[in-house]
C-alpha cells in the first residue's frame, strides 16, 4: 500500500491524493518514487481512462519540493525519478488525461505538477506560484517551459521573475486554470470534468491529447496538421471508430471499448 499518497479506483477513474498534509503535501524522494509507480500503473492499466490528482487536507495541493528534507537528509541534492516531480512533470509518453484538483497552495513543484496535467480545476482558495528564485533555485521541473507555452511569454515572465502568488480567479484570467469552484465542491467539480471526458471515446481523447501536444512542437500550423500521429492511426483502426457513428445513427449511447 502507498505510504505517501492515497489511491482510489472508481470504474474507469483513478483518484490520487498526495498524503503528506503535515508538510503541506511537499514531496521528498520516497514520495516522488511512490507517485511514479502509481502513475506507471495508471498508464499501463487498460481499464483506467482518466486520473485526478489532488492533495490531502484543506491547506495545500502541494508545496513542492520538501526543502527541509533536502536540507537535513538529502544532502542538498534534489532527487527525482525518471518521470519527474510527482512522477508526472517529465512523463511525456502518457496518452491518458489527468486532471489536477487544486485544493490550496500549489507552489514550486506542486504548481509544476498541476501544469503537467491536462485540466486544472481550482478551489477558490487555491494559490499558485513558482517561488524558486526567492530561495536561490529555479523551476526546473517544467515550470520554466510549460508556463510560457500555456499563458504566453510576458504573462509567464511576470510570475517566473518575481515568484509572486496568483489566486485561482487570476489563474483563469491568465489561462492556466480551467475552472474555479467553491472549496467544498472541488472534488465534485473535478469529477464532473472527468465524467465528461469519460463520455467520449477513450482512443479519440488520447489521439486528441497527443496530436495537440506534439503539434505545438511543429514549426507551423500546416506542418502540425500534416504530421502523422500514432494516436490518430490507432483511433482510426479501432472498434470505437465504427461504434461512434453507429450509435449516433441508432440514437443510443455508444459502448466504448477502448480498442
Amino acid at each position: 500500500m502507498p505510504e505517501f499518497c492515497r489511491v482510489e479506483r472508481d470504474g474507469r477513474l483513478l483518484t490520487v491524493t498526495i498524503d503528506r498534509p503535515k508538510v503541506m503535501n511537499a514531496l521528498h524522494p520516497p514520495a516522488n518514487l511512490e507517485l511514479e509507480k502509481v502513475f506507471d500503473d495508471f498508464v499501463a492499466d487498460p481499464d483506467l481512462w482518466v486520473a485526478i490528482i489532488t492533495g490531502a487536507g484543506d491547506r495545500a495541493f502541494s508545496a513542492g519540493n520538501d526543502l527541509k528534507f533536502q536540507a537535513s537528509e538529502g544532502g542538498g541534492a534534489v532527487t527525482v525519478p525518471r518521470t519527474g516531480f510527482g512522477g508526472l512533470t517529465s512523463r511525456f509518453d502518457n496518452p491518458k488525461p489527468i486532471i489536477a484538483a487544486v485544493n490550496g497552495v500549489a507552489m514550486g513543484g506542486g504548481f509544476e505538477i498541476a501544469l503537467a496535467c491536462d485540466i486544472i480545476v481550482a478551489s477558490e482558495r487555491a494559490i499558485f506560484a513558482l517561488p524558486e528564485p526567492r530561495v536561490g533555485l529555479a523551476a526546473l521541473a517544467g515550470g520554466l517551459h510549460r508556463l510560457p507555452r500555456q499563458i504566453g511569454l510576458k504573462r509567464a515572465m511576470g510570475m517566473l521573475l518575481t515568484g509572486r502568488r496568483v489566486g485561482a480567479e487570476e489563474g483563469v484570467v491568465l489561462g492556466f486554470v480551467n475552472e474555479v469552484v467553491p472549496h467544498h465542491e472541488l472534488m465534485a467539480g473535478a469529477r464532473r470534468w472527468a465524467d465528461q471526458v469519460l463520455e467520449c471515446a477513450p482512443l479519440s481523447v488520447r489521439a486528441s491529447k497527443q496530436a495537440a501536444s506534439l503539434g505545438l512542437e511543429k514549426a507551423g500550423l500546416e506542418e502540425a496538421m500534416n504530421s502523422s500521429y500514432d494516436g490518430i492511426r490507432a483511433m482510426i483502426k479501432s472498434e470505437d471508430f465504427r461504434e461512434g457513428p453507429r450509435a449516433f445513427a441508432e440514437k443510443r449511447q455508444p459502448n466504448w471499448k477502448g480498442r
